[in-house]
């Protein structure tokens, strides 16, 4: 039982620690390396579905390092909104493990798969540690580890494209690094504390403060660099668009959550709503922003040709609906951005999952070569439909309960004009989506069919074959498609825990 007090910390050392076993044991079998990924990842999972229950019986959980009293020493706290975001990012992680065995053998050179693992334990070890730490340094070292771990999984690709992405991302990442790091130095200049909740209880006394006002600016352009947040959000197309699959799937369905939920902590949880919205217009600028994302990021993935390269800036677009429902500053708009959290991370963790599959069967990225391709890959071309429709906010998916929450607290804000701006988002996202849907399902043309053998003197074509991906990376790609549409039509149970969330960031 004493154990199980240590699952705070347990779910940070863990994947450290495997992250440093796995090039010592990894090379005594080629298949140890995804085997003790998916092992920790589940280990994570199971720890984080604990904390959560915890929280919701018995409320907020402090973990203090070392037995230091905060804010002397380091403090590790769990409450609604950081059990809820663990909870999504361990288990994408996990089924991400489960799906890489085969993506990471096709799609990466041999002599850095042992690596690959090695980097993925440190880079999921970054994102549980910026949710949990209840320091503010400590969220900037664990957003390193992060990043660090982030740059060497793109260039990982075979293409020497991604080799400039990932330095792409290294510039831009370093600079966002830098402003947070000046932004936690005023502020720690100002109270004398890192801890958060500290900062929480000094900070109101010093809203009238230049050095405050300099930190929150820090803050939030260094946040918005991590996140990707229009205009700032340059990295990002190339980074999963020319990263391997495994990379692209795993970076766009949690690094960016991980982001703004780093964004909320420190706007919302730090500063309060008070401060954003009357000592200073942050909010309102990041409404604009915000919407500007939902309708350029959506019309820039109309123009697209590349599949990875049009979901990459349909999550820039994505991105601005999460910061909207939060900048609204009302519960709803808040429970709307919160959910979304976890309905972008299954609907895009599933679309780059499928990418993932046409890659390995095919190595197709291009739309036009998705003609037909319902006759091939029938499972994978149907859990990209039941995606694609959540990311148009289709109702009875997972996408159309964040948007119908965001819309609503839009007209509870009365901000009534910011409802066809969320609507213009959900159209062109149908614009993109739609059009591959029907190259899948209804093409003007096939392509010429690819003799492959003959049987008895019949030939038999590409055009006659069945060709799915293995079932290694079938099986969890189609665990997210059923969640999108069980979580759309039955959303009680993440919705409740949003609304927790929402109103502990709302007081």
């Amino acid at each position: 039982m004493k154990l199980i007090h240590e699952f705070p910390v347990l779910i940070i050392i863990i994947p450290l620690i495997f992250a440093l076993i796995i090039p010592l044991v990894g090379r005594l079998n080629r298949i140890l390396p995804w085997i003790i990924a998916s092992t920790i990842t589940f280990f994570c999972f199971l720890t984080s579905i604990f904390l959560l229950f915890t929280v919701l019986d018995t409320g907020k959980i402090s973990y203090w390092l070392g037995g230091w009293e905060p804010p002397w020493g380091i403090e590790y706290v769990v409450d609604y909104l950081n059990a809820f975001v663990l909870a999504v990012i361990s288990f994408i992680a996990f089924i991400v493990s489960l799906y890489s065995g085969r993506s990471v053998e096709a799609e990466i050179n041999e002599d850095k798969q042992l690596a690959f693992y090695s980097i993925y334990m440190l880079f999921i070890t970054g994102l549980l540690g910026i949710v949990i730490t209840g320091d503010i340094f400590n969220m900037y070292v664990f957003l390193e580890i992060t990043s660090l771990a982030g740059y060497a999984m793109i260039a990982m690709g075979r293409k020497r494209d991604a080799l400039v992405a990932s330095y792409n991302y290294l510039i831009l990442g370093t600079i966002a690094a830098t402003f947070i790091l000046i932004g936690i130095g005023y502020i720690y200049m100002a109270t004398g504390t890192l801890n958060i909740a500290d900062l929480q209880e000094r900070l109101p006394a010093l809203f009238h403060s230049k050095m405050v006002l300099v930190a929150l600016a820090f803050f939030t352009v260094g946040l918005s660099l991590k996140l990707a947040l229009f205009p700032l959000h340059t990295w990002l197309p190339g980074a999963y668009t020319y990263a391997p699959s495994v990379v692209s799937c795993i970076m766009a369905a949690t690094a960016t959550k991980v982001g703004i939920y780093a964004m909320l902590r420190i706007i919302f949880g730090v500063f309060k709503i008070e401060f954003d919205i009357h000592f200073i217009p942050i909010a309102n600028i990041l409404i604009v922003v915000s919407s500007m994302a939902i309708i350029a990021g959506s019309a820039v993935a109309i123009t697209q040709t590349n599949l990875k390269s049009m979901l990459a800036y349909s999550s820039v677009g994505q991105i601005g609906y999460i910061v909207l429902g939060a900048v609204l500053a009302n519960q709803t708009a808040m429970t709307g951005s919160i959910i979304h959290i976890l309905n972008h991370a299954l609907m895009k963790g599933a679309l780059f999952m499928v990418v993932g599959c046409i890659v390995y069967k095919t190595g197709i990225e291009d739309i036009s070569g998705l003609r037909g391709m319902c006759k091939k890959m029938p499972f994978t071309m149907a859990v990209f439909t039941v995606a694609g429709l959540s990311l148009m906010g289709v109702p009875l998916t997972v996408g159309f309960v964040s948007k119908w929450y965001i819309a609503i607290g839009a007209l509870n804000a009365g901000m009534g004009y910011l409802i066809p701006v969320i609507i213009t988002g959900s159209l062109l996202s149908a614009v993109y989506i739609w059009r591959i849907i029907v190259n899948i399902y209804f093409p003007d043309e096939l392509p010429e069919p690819e003799l492959l053998y003959t049987d008895g003197g019949t030939e038999i074509t590409d055009n006659d074959t069945y060709s799915e991906a293995p079932w290694s990376m079938l099986a969890p790609t189609m665990v997210l498609a059923v969640l999108c549409i069980y979580f759309g039509i039955s959303a009680t149970a993440p919705l409740s825990i949003a609304e927790k969330a929402a109103v502990m960031l709302s007081q």
